[in-house]
């Protein structure tokens, strides 16, 4: 039997070869770790749907994220807050001693090397659990901006590094955009959840920010799971707005979204490695159906060759280690 002049097997009769021609390879540059801050002190309450993650006061997170940079070299974050009381408009995450604003600050005062980013939304800080102001029972768009930038330049003011809106109100950016620069800080960065999906994936993170909607759902302001074209368009507003980088979330259903969105646009991507992404992974290892530490390589590469520049994922830590 005669074979052809190119074997493509011939690049990966070993390991060394193997690594030597991969196209794609995620670093620890490449990854940002969320945390959950909760008010109060010497809290650390396992997240029962997320295996190995907590609910942290700031004195048991700052060795959390210690761990993290010195045994991974992962030096970027992702903050969520439990505050101790909330209200119907989200305003207590406005105050400077807000349970963000404190924890940066705290973090600021230990870690010279660390890149801090801020999740801006109003869902944890609601007694309703949505994203914003609710008028004749939906989240009203217009009054949300003024809340959101007004959090946004708190965060600011304690040192985050960047702002991060994930509420999906129209017109965000630009109203964040403008309220940053006219407190001087026309140099913080905003990375926009540009095309954030109502997804069924979500379910352990409204778990670990205690953040479900007592009413209804989502749908009227995050993205429809069927639409790609719809997202270029979102993406395409906050750029225009001002977003310096954009994000997708969900990562793992959404990687169509992703190329399209990175083959379109000459901006940094993000992408989100969602709560019910990370738990399925867990819940199956745990049965022992799967190679734990394998899948989690195969699914951020697979998220990284889909376009991603920036992905956000619960696996940071272990995927390093």
């Amino acid at each position: 039997m005669s074979y052809p002049i190119t074997r493509l097997r011939r690049l990966r009769k070993n390991a060394i070869i193997r690594s030597m021609v991969r196209e794609t390879e995620v670093n620890k540059d490449d990854l940002i770790m969320p945390f959950f801050v909760i008010a109060g002190q010497n809290i650390r309450n396992p997240i029962r749907s997320m295996p190995g993650n907590f609910q942290l006061s700031v004195d048991q997170l700052i060795p959390e994220v210690k761990d993290l940079v010195d045994r991974t070299g992962v030096n970027k974050i992702l903050l969520f807050g439990i505050p101790e009381s909330k209200d119907e408009h989200g305003h207590v995450a406005c105050r400077e001693d807000a349970i963000i604003p404190t924890a940066i600050r705290a973090l600021r005062g230990i870690f010279s090397d660390l890149l801090i980013v801020a999740d801006v939304c109003n869902c944890e800080y609601t007694t309703h659990g949505h994203c914003g102001t609710i008028v004749n029972g939906d989240v009203h768009n217009d009054s949300t901006l003024r809340t959101l930038a007004a959090q946004s330049v708190t965060l600011a003011k304690a040192g985050a590094d960047i702002i991060a809106p994930s509420d999906m109100m129209d017109g965000r950016v630009a109203a964040i955009r403008q309220t940053l620069d006219e407190n001087g800080f026309e140099n913080t960065p905003i990375m926009a959840y540009s095309a954030k999906y109502a997804s069924g994936f979500y379910g352990p993170f409204r778990d670990a920010a205690e953040s479900a909607p007592k009413f209804g759902d989502r749908s009227t302001y995050q993205m429809d799971p069927a639409n790609s074209d719809e997202a270029l368009r979102e993406v395409r507003e906050d750029i225009m707005e001002g977003a310096d980088m954009v994000m997708v979330k969900p990562a793992l259903s959404y990687l169509d979204v992703i190329h399209r969105v990175k083959s379109e646009f000459n901006i940094p991507v993000v992408a989100y490695n969602v709560s019910g992404e990370f738990s399925m992974v867990k819940a199956a290892a745990a049965n022992g159906w799967i190679d734990e530490q394998r899948v989690i390589r195969e699914i951020l590469t697979s998220i990284k060759r889909a376009g991603a520049d920036v992905i956000i994922t619960y696996h940071a830590k272990e995927f390093i280690c």
